[in-house]
């Protein structure tokens, strides 16, 4: 039997190595994600006259910043600049549209969350906005820029990657559709095609030896924010009957040791979901009782609130229609704390077994508040106001689409971001974006003190003292490693870095950069680690990117300590033992800020000053802080010198007896000698504050 001509040539075509390829689709770019990190990068691919897909494992489009994170987290919006900018203009000119405004009349929402009119011009923004109208702002870009989007593609993460000659050569899903590009991005939370492709990253917290940092790993005996149990009127007991071991522990808290401070572990800091909730009667639906429901997993919430705790709504923060964005606030709230360290590099049957497990508990969270008998009738009946609102997340039972993947995967890279950068301890070589929010980590674990009452480990915010740099090198590989593969989600950095990067804008930011980075490389026919960066920095600024950024006079608070008189040593040169904590708030101070022991545990914080005097002589010794009636009015203070050491006892309600420093006494010093300042909070009666000090040769 002769076989027809053209069933001879489909399969030959099937056989061949060029049938496979035409099975295949070719891009310049092939973006593996569905953030808006996915979708600018895809939108400057375009600007850039190069041929793009974004192959998404999500239906919708925008991760987080369409799956309920209306309430931007910005930090200094000056240096907001390029696509991430439209983006938020967009949002603004959504809302100039009266039908936007379904649920409320938009003068009763006022301007609340845009921009000013005198920075912004004719671009104005808006930073607080409904996860519906941001998912349309990404749609609108997909239709506008003619991109290709395949979604509900999910990698295949065991043999679904080709690397050939150190670079990507295609990635294939499991549906079985296979993508070749030029250049890949990486645009997932999770950071999956990184690890795919053989590329080095971490998961969990560091330890502060690995990059000579000081806010990372374990915190025990760090409190910030009010998400640990220091904002609860007395202590709470762990266990089933309060006090007695042998009870057993509540659920939710982990009976593990909580490590060393500033040790590293694997741990993952909490994930929840960003509410969309509203109180407008017509558009509210009920809080269902999730499959599942088990009121015993919020005992200790009871106990909380039966300790006096009365913060449960505020962190519903309000976007327009009458709609929050509602997040975790305070000791036993959404955060779902301790159940998602396999997440980052589980099995997407495992990652969505944790997804459904979060949900479960967050909707047993609301449904417990709502009804159970035991919850203080205030606070049942201001949640009883509140319910899912029918016009958000209408294919996914009015729930968000996405959980808040705070941290995953964390590449290794060309370069490592790390706080030295961000609190400008150390220059970022070669900008190609700025973040300015605080560092920024949740709660990690929750486990049982040595003294038997549960606490939270592993929350943070600390300042970055202004807007900071992002190197080039975060964005991209070592080059052994890969060639052509984009990361500006999963940036190199650190994790306590991250803590301030993860914010939605820096996202777009950085993909925009990476994707005119990733266009040169392709013009070039280079790596993207060879792309030259003088060329890049003149295309990102034409772009309205901010690459630098000089704070205005009027915001300087500090004196830099290199224009002060005589030898001076910051508290950033300091060695500090005990809880600490850093603020600006005060005004008069040496440096980026000063530190204070937070009125609490008296006798555990100590900070030593240590400086080597090179002349021999007498030296007025004088301490920085600046002064408030709060401050403890019997510091101790030692002074070692020539002849021994002198105690001096500071009262810092006073003004300084010169400028910013108070004079502790003149000294004589050897040459050689080494110097140092010991102050401490023992037996202190009220706040202990540290900020630099100063040793000035006198006649």
């Amino acid at each position: 039997m002769k076989i027809p001509r053209f069933l001879t040539a489909l399969l030959l075509a099937a056989l061949s190595p060029l049938g496979a390829q035409e099975k295949s689709s070719e891009h310049d770019f092939v973006i593996y994600g569905g953030t808006c990190a996915a979708v600018i990068a895809a939108v400057q691919a375009k600007k850039m006259g190069k041929s793009v897909v974004i192959v998404s494992p999500d239906k919708h489009l925008g991760g987080l910043s369409s799956g309920g994170l209306g309430f931007t987290d910005t930090g200094n919006k000056a240096v907001i600049g390029g696509l991430s900018r439209d983006f938020y203009h967009r949002i603004f000119l959504e809302y100039q549209k009266p039908e936007t405004w379904k649920w409320q009349k938009q003068s009763e929402y006022g301007n609340q969350g845009q921009g000013t009119p005198a920075i912004d011009g004719e671009n104005r923004t808006m930073w607080i906005f409904e996860p519906s109208v941001a998912e349309k702002v990404f749609e609108d870009y997909v239709k506008e820029f003619e991109i290709e989007v395949h979604r509900d593609e999910w990698l295949d993460r065991e043999k679904g990657v080709v690397v050939e000659g150190g670079a990507i050569h295609s990635i294939t899903t499991l549906s079985g559709k296979t993508y070749a590009g030029k250049i890949f991005f990486d645009a997932t939370y999770e950071g999956d095609l990184i690890a795919a492709a053989g590329v080095d990253y971490h998961v969990g917290r560091e330890a502060n030896s690995v990059y000579g940092e000081e806010w990372n790993g374990v915190q025990v005996g760090v409190l910030h924010h009010r998400h640990h149990f220091g904002a609860v009127e007395k202590p709470i007991s762990p266990y089933v009957v309060p006090g007695d071991p042998s009870s057993g522990v509540l659920p939710r808290i982990s009976t593990e040791p909580p490590g060393v401070k500033g040790e590293g572990d694997k741990r993952v800091q909490a994930y929840c979901f960003r509410m969309c909730l509203t109180n407008h009667p017509e558009n509210r639906i009920p809080f269902p009782k999730p499959e599942g429901y088990d009121p015993k997993q919020y005992e200790l919430l009871l106990r909380i609130f039966e300790a006096g705790w009365r913060e449960t709504f505020e962190k519903f923060d309000p976007i327009p229609n009458h709609k929050t964005d509602t997040n975790n606030h305070g000791p036993f709230s959404t955060d779902n704390i301790g159940y998602n360290y396999d997440y980052p590099e589980a099995s997407y049957e495992r990652r969505r077994e944790i997804i459904r497990e979060h949900e479960t508990y967050q909707k047993g969270w609301l449904w417990f508040i709502c009804n159970d008998p035991r919850v203080p009738k205030d606070v049942q009946e201001a949640m009883r106001e509140w319910g899912l609102p029918k016009d958000e997340f209408t294919d996914n039972g009015n729930w968000s689409h996405q959980l808040y993947i705070r941290e995953a995967r964390r590449m290794i890279g060309d370069y490592v971001m790390t706080e030295n950068e961000l609190r400008k301890k150390k220059p970022t070589p070669e900008s190609v974006g700025m973040g300015s929010y605080t560092i920024d980590s949740h709660n990690v674990q929750r486990y049982i003190t040595p003294e038997g009452y549960v606490q939270n480990e592993g929350d943070i915010g600390v300042s970055t003292r202004g807007p900071y740099e992002i190197a080039y090198g975060s964005l991209v590989p070592k080059k052994e490693q890969c060639t052509n593969l984009m990361v500006p989600v999963c940036v190199s950095s650190s994790h306590i870095a991250f803590g301030s990067i993860r914010m939605e804008p820096v996202f777009m930011i950085l993909a925009q950069s990476a994707a005119t980075a990733a266009a040169m490389a392709i013009e070039g026919g280079i790596a993207v680690q060879d792309v030259d960066y003088e060329k890049l920095r003149e295309r990102l600024l034409a772009d309205g990117q901010i690459l630098h950024y000089e704070a205005p006079a009027a915001d300087q608070k500090g004196t830099d300590p290199r224009k002060v008189q005589g030898i001076v040593v910051d508290d950033e040169a300091a060695k500090f033992e005990g809880n600490w904590e850093e603020s600006g708030a005060a005004k008069g101070y040496v440096g980026f800020g000063y530190r204070h022991d937070g009125n609490t545990a008296k006798g555990t914080a100590k900070a030593v000053f240590t400086t080597t005097i090179q002349k021999a002589g007498n030296y007025a010794v004088r301490l920085a802080y600046p002064p408030n009636n709060n401050r403890a009015s019997n510091v101790q203070v030692v002074v070692s010198h020539a002849g021994g050491e002198k105690v001096v006892t500071v009262d810092q309600k006073k003004a300084p007896s010169h400028e910013l420093f108070h004079e502790l006494g003149v000294f004589e010093f050897p040459s050689g000698a080494t110097a140092t300042v010991t102050l401490s909070n023992e037996g202190s009666d009220g706040f202990v504050v540290v900020d630099a000090v100063q040793w000035v040769e006198v006649e």
